[in-house]
């Protein structure tokens, strides 16, 4: 797997210390190098958010060693503040960032492209188009972070990070470093603007260094063909151009010229500039998401008068990923499709079987009823994390989905514009610490009328089961201080607070039910942890198929997939059956039992 790989070559280049927060299509590069840190005597470990992660690493490589920090694109918003002045500083140690984008998208909110911030904090960006190339581009850009005193990230794509291929492995890195940092105000301070002034200066300067040498650097920037038809590509596009072009044009080297970029910034002017002068009959850019390229080679082809087409220009299409059906329409023209499509039944991502969030969705819904409210007149906001699923039928329950600790902010905000009905906003215990913890304190602070539910399944479960600072023991085996969730909640001072564990349903429906006739800013903590972490299971639900009268209530109330509806009949899959009982307390028939495996 290309992240496996991006793991190895942090291993080769030795690097010492390792942090992120989890998040698809990033996690696995940190999931590969967590259990190998105390066997391998490197620091590994998740943090609590993108922000403290860079920094974290940042700090190691202010002390001379190699750090790697890794994050998915919207985890890049979270950390900029910290990432656009260490450009300013530089490191002593090689720094990398892993940024993972999700073009689709397939897991993620948007479908952001990274390449903006690398011009934006001026980072020195490099982009893999295959596992080998992701090994072997971290163990460059440590490399070049050392040798121009500047951290690198290294943007990958979800077919890069999720792709399997053979890698062929390099030496492990042996090197020892001495650890040192010494007081450099004007360079590390940015208190004074004349510094400031200065160490953009030098920045500037160090950039336009890296585009004169690594601009063509053949290992990172590809020219293959001599063709009139010019290609300008990267990442996993170019892998779909090579592909398309070796298997649908004969001699395609003599009709086209496929450039592949390797450096995304900065962006290699002098190198394109050579081959522009060429004078080509056609330019076209194939990238994801947004046109990035297209946009420099615009810059320096104007003044030649030559066109280029892409995202930009609406040749290829400016939403989703470049498929390889897409390029054989616009790129060759070939109008049929070379593999018949499939119709596959739609199957929206459900909540797991047994799932706590489930219970505590249903329960808050069912407690709603019962004050006489209409679920379309309660606004409940969601947030990043498997309870964003509950929007999905039967549930329905979530308004509105927005960004890591989002939701209490914005139920915040709707209450203080004058929305009369209950606000409630929900979120998951990890995205509590990520950042949720700061809105919260701000509704404590300001007492705001709303009612915040932390849905606490002790994991950060939709991207792997990472652990959370709750836990007493890391992925990597090391004893670390637990900071459980409803301490944290007292310490910051919320003094209306209910705990209540959601598979004991009506003692929840009555929590919630105080918690909507309560004033003020109040907590309902849902604690349970998330069934895959308590396997083995020692129970599991049947359907009594002589009282059972298929009116199917208990699957149209919960949605929960473990029940198999075939030949008109109604069964429980047991092997994902975690025997939480909830479906038993919808069934109008006492048809479903909770029994010992």
């Amino acid at each position: 797997m290309g992240n496996e790989a991006i793991a190895r070559g942090a291993l080769e280049a030795g690097v010492q210390v390792a942090t992120g927060y989890p998040g698809t299509p990033s996690s696995e590069v940190l999931m590969t190098l967590i259990p190998l840190s105390l066997k391998m005597d490197f620091y590994a470990e998740w943090s609590v958010n993108e922000r403290v992660a860079f920094e974290i690493a940042f700090g190691a490589s202010l002390a001379g060693v190699r750090a790697l920090t890794t994050m998915k694109a919207p985890g890049l918003n979270v950390a900029s503040d910290p990432v656009v002045s260490a450009m300013y500083s530089g490191v002593n140690g090689g720094l990398v960032i892993l940024v993972a984008d999700d073009p689709g998208p397939h897991t993620t909110q948007t479908e952001q492209d990274s390449r903006w911030y690398a011009q934006l904090a001026k980072i020195p960006t490099l982009e893999p188009s295959t596992p080998q190339e992701a090994k072997d581009y971290t163990v460059y850009a440590f490399n070049y972070s050392e040798k121009y005193a500047l951290p690198f990230m290294v943007r990958t794509t979800t077919r890069v990070n999720h792709t399997v291929a053979t890698v062929q492995f390099g030496p492990l890195r042996k090197k020892k470093v001495s650890i040192s940092y010494h007081r450099e105000p004007e360079r590390f301070v940015r208190a004074s603007m004349e510094w400031n002034r200065k160490r953009h200066e030098w920045l500037n300067s160090v950039i336009e260094l890296i585009e004169r040498e690594l601009g063509e650097d053949r290992l990172l920037n590809t020219v293959t063909g001599e063709g009139d038809k010019l290609i300008v590509t990267s990442g996993a596009c170019y892998l779909h151009v090579l592909q398309l072009l070796e298997n649908r044009v004969k001699n395609w080297k003599d009709e086209y010229t496929l450039v592949k970029i390797g450096l995304i910034y900065p962006f290699p002017e002098s190198f394109m500039e050579k081959l522009l002068e060429k004078g080509y009959k056609e330019i076209i850019v194939v990238e994801e998401s947004d046109p990035y390229i297209e946009f420099h080679l615009r810059a320096l082809s104007s003044p030649l008068n030559l066109m280029v087409k892409g995202r930009g220009s609406g040749f290829l299409p400016k939403v989703g990923e470049v498929t390889p059906e897409t390029l054989a329409r616009n790129l060759l023209g070939f109008e049929e499709d070379r593999y018949p499509k499939i119709d596959i039944p739609a199957r929206p991502p459900p909540l797991c079987p047994g799932c706590p969030h489930r219970a505590s969705y249903l329960a808050l819904l069912h407690a709603l009823r019962q004050e006489g409210f209409r679920k379309k007149d309660v606004p409940i906001i969601g947030d990043i994390g498997c309870y964003a699923l509950s929007v999905q039928p039967p549930l329905e329950a979530i308004w509105n989905e927005h960004s890591m600790g989002a939701s209490i902010s914005i139920a915040m905000g709707l209450k203080i514009a004058g929305i009369r009905m209950p606000v409630i906003a929900t979120i998951g215990d990890s995205t509590l610490y990520h950042s949720g913890i700061l809105s919260l304190i701000e509704a404590v602070h300001k007492d705001a009328d709303i009612m915040v539910v932390v849905l606490d399944n002790n994991t950060v479960a939709m991207t792997g089961h990472q652990e959370t600072p709750a836990c007493e023991t890391t992925s990597s085996g090391r004893t670390v201080k637990s900071i459980p969730i409803e301490s944290l909640l007292k310490a910051i001072g919320v003094e209306k607070l209910w705990v209540t564990d959601p598979y004991d349903y009506e003692t929840t429906v009555s929590i919630f039910r105080k918690a909507l006739k309560t004033r003020g800013l109040r907590v309902v903590l849902c604690s349970r942890p998330c069934a895959l972490i308590t396997r083995p299971w020692k129970k599991t639900a049947l359907v009594d198929q002589e009282k059972c009268r298929r009116c199917l209530a208990c699957l149209r109330v919960t949605g929960c997939p473990a029940f198999v509806l075939k030949d008109d009949k109604l069964s429980i899959d047991v092997n994902i059956c975690n025997g939480c009982g909830l479906c038993t307390r919808f069934c109008p028939y006492n048809a479903i039992k909770v029994v010992e495996r």
